[in-house]
């Protein structure tokens, strides 16, 4: 291969590596928004506002969560409640989404440190991320 070819051919394999290592990236808001409507509207409505369920708990305003930890999204804090399992007074109504912690991994930063998470799981935070109140 002469060198004018390499300096073709090289530039081509680098694009298809970004293409293909972006496969692994965090999913956007929108693949989450989608989770999102299926999952989560019932408690928390189309908007993630909450309010008071049936049952007479009273479902997170998930707009306001930064607002309520001093304008910092708590990545890992909000990983371990969406899974539902056990964290507290919200696992008595928070459903198990077992189906939201199968799948690809993908890495998440969370504390400073890229965590590998389930596609979905990370999804889902990228959306609630995107809607958080500014005041």
């Amino acid at each position: 291969m002469t060198i004018d070819r390499f300096l073709i051919v090289l530039p081509a394999l680098a694009v298809l590596a970004a293409c293909i290592a972006g496969q692994d990236l965090m999913p956007g808001p929108e693949e989450g928004a989608a989770l999102f409507a299926d999952n989560c509207t019932v408690c928390h409505d189309y908007r993630g506002e909450g309010g008071m369920l049936s049952s007479g708990v009273e479902a997170p305003d998930l707009t306001r969560i930064a607002l309520r930890n001093g304008g910092e999204f708590p990545r890992a804090r909000v990983l371990s409640q969406i899974d539902g399992y056990g964290r507290g007074k919200a696992a008595d109504v928070m459903p198990e989404y077992g189906a939201l912690l199968e799948g690809e991994l993908v890495p998440v930063e969370v504390d400073g440190t890229m965590t590998p998470t389930p596609r979905p799981l990370a999804a889902l935070l990228a959306y609630l991320e995107s809607i958080q109140a500014k005041d």
